[in-house]
């Protein structure tokens, strides 16, 4: 080999070799980078091999955990997993790496359960698990997020809107009460006295000096007053509270409703529900009353708001629920006007059904107006003949 061969050759071995280094350099810089990244991330990160063993820990699992990277190393990620869990999470595992996808969201639930490994308290964390391989070996990387706080925190909201629902429920119980009080008072005692008031006035009509045509007008005119004034309290007493849901129950109150409903304002509403000898169980007085006042509210709504020309109302009540169906042919509800602030209507429905454990559905009808779906549960026991 002549010396300028030996040189050419010498350069290109020192360029490879600078060229190796170099990429190992920068193969380096590029591990300590990725290592720093993932160690400051505030989700734990553990990855195993197909032993479910531990082959990384980063800085938030040893604090999640409370378990040092190198105690965590080797060992199996089972320890770090309630008792009751451990086999599922290693089936779970398994197929996950057989089914060829990349990463997905663990378990079925939003929510799952870990074990600190100084004691054994457990709690509750949100994870999502990654498959990769590397020189024919599998990886699993779980990313792991502890929401204890978060889940205490949902757990008060939910109390809380437990609390306020039960107040709601039973100021609206006592608002009932009292406009039944109320209407009883107005049928009965205020009832009484304008129909004794009726009936003198009657009598003096009738005694009138023959031919006191002014006195007589002045009479007739009286009358058709108090007419109107007991029409007015029977309305208000009947809109507080009708007295035939008490005496003779819902169905006989709801068609007497959806009727004065049509006469009232001119709408032609179609009503159907059960015959009236129909086999039907015994609706609680507070279902019976939620039923009566989501149905008087909704027609309310069409009467006010529709502008529609027909409305049509389905009960049915069998063993397991009651289900009410109010439809109309107007102009429908803007979904905008859904959860206004003051749409105190259609919050105190959704009130009334939600205490009573049923759904209440708001949105287009077929007709094109408005559907308003009722569904409210019958508990076990009312399952005998109806009253």
């Amino acid at each position: 080999m002549t010396g300028i061969g030996f040189f050419v050759v010498v350069r290109v071995a020192m360029g490879a070799q600078r060229t190796s280094e170099h990429m190992r350099q920068t193969l380096t810089a590029s591990e300590t980078r990725l290592a720093a990244i993932v160690d400051s991330a505030m989700d734990a990160i553990i990855t195993i091999d197909t032993g479910q063993r531990i082959v990384y820990f980063n800085r938030s699992a040893e604090r999640i955990f409370r378990c040092k990277s190198d105690t965590a190393l080797g060992t199996p990620l089972d320890r770090f997993l309630p008792t009751r869990f451990h086999e599922a999470h290693r089936v779970h595992v398994e197929n996950f790496g057989k089914t060829g996808v990349t990463n997905r969201r663990m378990g079925d639930a939003t929510i799952l359960w870990a074990r600190r490994a100084d004691s054994d308290e457990e709690f509750p964390i949100e994870a999502s698990i990654s498959h990769a391989s590397a020189d024919g070996i599998d990886f699993f990387t779980v990313i792991l997020r502890d929401v204890t706080e978060r889940r205490r925190l949902e757990d008060e909201l939910k109390r809380r809107q437990t609390e306020l629902q039960t107040l709601s429920a039973q100021i609206q119980e006592a608002r009932d009460d009292e406009k039944t009080l109320i209407a009883r008072e107005l049928h009965d005692e205020l009832g009484q006295l304008l129909t004794a008031l009726k009936m003198d006035l009657t009598w003096l009509r009738d005694h009138l000096p023959a031919g006191n045509s002014e006195l007589a007008g002045k009479a007739g005119r009286m009358h058709e007053t108090l007419d109107q004034t007991v029409v007015s309290v029977r309305r208000i007493a009947a809109d507080l509270r009708p007295l035939m849901l008490d005496d003779l129950g819902l169905l006989d109150a709801a068609a007497w409703l959806v009727e004065d409903f049509s006469q009232r304002s001119g709408i032609h509403c179609d009503m159907q529900m059960p015959a009236a000898d129909s086999a039907l169980p015994d609706i609680d007085r507070s279902l019976a009353n939620t039923t009566y006042r989501v149905l008087q509210e909704s027609l309310t709504n069409v009467s006010r708001h529709a502008q529609a020309r027909n409305a049509w109302v389905v009960l049915a009540i069998d063993a397991d629920d009651i289900r009410l169906e109010v439809e109309d042919d107007g102009r429908g509800i803007a979904p905008e006007d859904l959860f206004k602030s003051k749409s105190l209507g259609l919050k105190g429905m959704r009130e009334r059904v939600l205490h009573a454990g049923g759904t209440l559905e708001i949105g287009r009808a077929p007709r094109g107006g408005t559907r308003i779906g009722v569904r409210i549960p019958l508990p076990p026991k009312a399952n005998g003949a109806h009253s």
